[in-house]
């Protein structure tokens, strides 16, 4: 027996102005001086799939108008919220402010397990620059830090790869929450 697989389309079915009132999932990136705007690129469409609340772009990391941006990020750029700030600690201070859980992404000697980190929201996630990683007067900001585990010779991963895996292991974690709340939405709409 065959059947048919189909491929979803590459957008939301919804309009941008529809879409704009969907909740966001109460996680925030906080980028400290990224090189390349390739990678926050990047970064924001993968913000963008995984529909999280704000992007905090710090120091020199590239922000808008940026061609490049609009290269790597696919058109998502309008649906990310996004914010730049001069330094990472003004980012910090912001989200600490809504209540949110300070956590780096950082290899230490002190860093937990991603997988076995439980994530609270809400919570806001800093990634350092790409050669340097998060500086230590940084990593002092941070409520925990946690790692991707490394087996390879190297020891890290892209920033934006390392993003994905952070974001998605969030999601993962509260993915029971996720499904209810578009379930409530769905039934929203029909009536």
């Amino acid at each position: 027996m065959e059947t048919k697989i189909q491929v979803r389309s590459f957008d939301s079915p919804l309009s941008p102005e529809d879409f704009s009132g969907i909740p966001r999932r109460p996680v925030y990136a906080i980028l400290d001086n990224l090189r390349s705007a390739f990678n926050v690129g990047s970064i924001i469409r993968t913000a963008d799939c995984a529909l999280m609340e704000r992007i905090y772009l710090c120091g020199i990391t590239a922000h808008p108008p940026h061609k490049k941006l609009e290269k790597t990020s696919l058109g998502s750029m309008p649906y990310v919220p996004w914010t730049h700030k001069e330094t990472l600690e003004e980012a910090v201070k912001e989200v600490r402010n809504l209540g949110a859980r300070i956590v780096a992404l950082e290899l230490t000697n002190k860093s937990k397990v991603i997988w076995e980190y439980q994530f609270n929201l809400p919570t806001a996630l800093i990634l350092g620059n790409e050669a340097l990683g998060v500086s230590r007067e940084i990593l002092k900001l941070a409520d925990d830090i946690v790692e991707i585990p490394m087996f390879g010779y190297k020891n890290s991963l892209n920033v934006a790869v390392a993003f994905g895996i952070a974001a998605y292991e969030i999601q993962r974690q509260f993915w029971n929450c996720i499904k209810k709340e578009s379930r409530i939405q769905s039934a929203s709409k029909e009536e």
